[in-house]
């Protein structure tokens, strides 16, 4: 029999959160050192930080300000609370960390990986703790819940439609380092983050006296 694991408290969520959103800045910060771009929400505003006069932070937090909506009506409304303090941390400390780190050299292909792992990992705590990044990420898990379809295979094909789009604004090294690592991100997702992955299961256990009693194991 299925049960669910017990919920996070609040100031769990924020503090595995605040976590995630440095992981992500990051990530976000490596991929900058190259002018790389990224998939959803954050590589439309990338693009968009060359397009407008706007820097990252605020057009990340305006980008996702409609797909609020659905993740209001559509998942739960923790989700969305739990989306918008996510949202909220990366836009404000992708552009503190610079202050923080100076990287002065970094080689692109590490930058590329390193970028993906970092974003990805963050995106998978996010997960756990009942949040996203907002945007395409509402759209990818709603999809998973609803249909069954995984939300690292719809974020790569998505990912890689806004990547091949940009060949029109970035030059070819650029953009196939880019999809180098989109594919990272969405490979460490798509393996790690699956429907029943953070479950528990009720299973008997024979003890010494012959009473059953009752375990509670994670899924495989």
């Amino acid at each position: 029999m299925a049960v669910n694991f017990p919920k996070h408290r609040f100031y769990e969520d924020v503090l595995a959160l605040f976590c995630a959103g440095v992981l992500v800045s990051f990530g976000v910060v490596l991929f900058g050192t190259h002018n790389l771009l990224t998939g959803g929400t954050a590589g439309i505003a990338i693009i968009g930080t060359h397009l407008v006069d706007m820097n990252f932070g605020v057009l990340f937090f305006l980008v996702n300000i409609p797909f609020y909506f659905i993740a209001w009506t559509q998942l739960s409304k923790r989700f969305t609370i739990n989306t918008f303090i996510s949202v909220s941390m990366v836009s404000i400390m992708t552009e503190q960390i610079g202050h923080l780190i100076k990287i002065e050299s970094i080689h692109p292909i590490f930058a590329t990986v390193a970028g993906g792992m970092l974003i990805g990992v963050g995106l998978l705590i996010m997960f756990r703790h009942k949040s996203s990044l907002g945007g395409l990420g509402i759209l990818a898990l709603y999809l998973q819940n609803k249909f069954n379809i995984r939300a690292g295979n719809f974020g790569l094909l998505v990912d890689s439609i806004i990547l091949v789009s940009s060949l029109f604004i970035f030059s070819f090294d650029i953009v196939i380092l880019s999809v180098i690592g989109a594919i990272t991100l969405n490979l460490l997702i798509a393996v790690n983050h699956k429907p029943g992955r953070y479950q528990a299961y009720l299973e008997p256990k024979k003890s010494k006296n012959k009473d059953a009693t009752l375990k509670v194991i994670k899924s495989s």
